[in-house]
């Protein structure tokens, strides 16, 4: 056999060799059935890549509201929770997922977001017979007042004046904070609580009892007055004169 006639069947065979190759498991048959984005509507498969990151794996832990909480579920309607899903919540993080409203998601896509939270998190007993705050305020605050109720009721673990900063359970007028939440994250907060993170409801809050519908309307109204203008700035005693201002200190 020649050295040429030797290299060339020793060239083919490593050729089969390597086709072979091309369809191990490992890797993707270029015939393989790609699904569009849109046309996903698994409710696992969703969550996971659109709402999980900032509301928990499970519904819980999450950075946001935990969409596992009965509590939460009880008040907020599956109109509401689909208006926030679609169109997104101003004031906050959440952005708009529906292709309506500038998001990726299609209709449909949003419906079956909706269902799966509400069948795996909402119970229809959660709150039977209890007096609860509405999920929306049903007027205006009264800022002074709601000083005093958080005072009486929030201060102990988040602390009250100065002693915020040092509070166990976080800072929660804190001007960067209220930048990221609006007056109904607040309120669905103090209502629904955040058990996953050891916040009580508002069953829990007040040791005197159950805080009312209006107890709430107020803290929110003290908290909203907090905000300020410029959050992540320095503080106006912490600016520094404009330049030409130096020369008069």
């Amino acid at each position: 056999m020649s050295v040429r006639r030797f290299r060339d069947g020793l060239f083919a065979l490593c050729s089969l060799f390597l086709a072979g190759c091309n369809h191990s498991p490992s890797t993707p048959r270029v015939d393989a059935e790609v699904v569009r984005p849109d046309a996903i509507n698994d409710f696992s498969q969703l969550y996971a890549r659109n709402c999980s990151a900032c509301h928990g794996k499970d519904g819980q832990n999450g950075p946001a509201i935990a969409l596992a909480n009965s509590t939460y579920q009880a008040i907020v309607d599956e109109d509401r929770l689909r208006s926030v899903i679609a169109s997104g919540e101003p004031g906050t993080l959440m952005p708009a997922f529906a292709q309506s409203a500038g998001g990726l998601l299609t209709e449909e896509q949003v419906n079956v977001l909706v269902k799966g939270i509400r069948s795996k998190w909402y119970k229809a007993d959660a709150l039977k017979g209890l007096n609860v705050p509405s999920y929306k305020a049903n007027g205006q605050g009264d800022a002074a007042r709601g000083q005093q109720v958080f005072a009486a009721d929030c201060a102990r673990c988040h602390g009250s004046g100065a002693e915020q900063k040092r509070a166990k359970s976080g800072f929660v007028t804190d001007g960067s904070y209220l930048a990221l939440v609006n007056d109904q994250a607040l309120r669905a907060i103090i209502i629904a609580g955040r058990p996953d993170l050891g916040h009580p409801d508002w069953r829990g809050a007040a040791p005197g009892g159950p805080m009312s519908d209006q107890d709430v309307t107020d803290v929110v109204a003290w908290m909203a007055s907090q905000r300020q203008n410029t959050p992540g700035q320095p503080y106006l005693s912490q600016q520094l004169p404009a330049e030409g201002e130096k020369g008069h200190e």
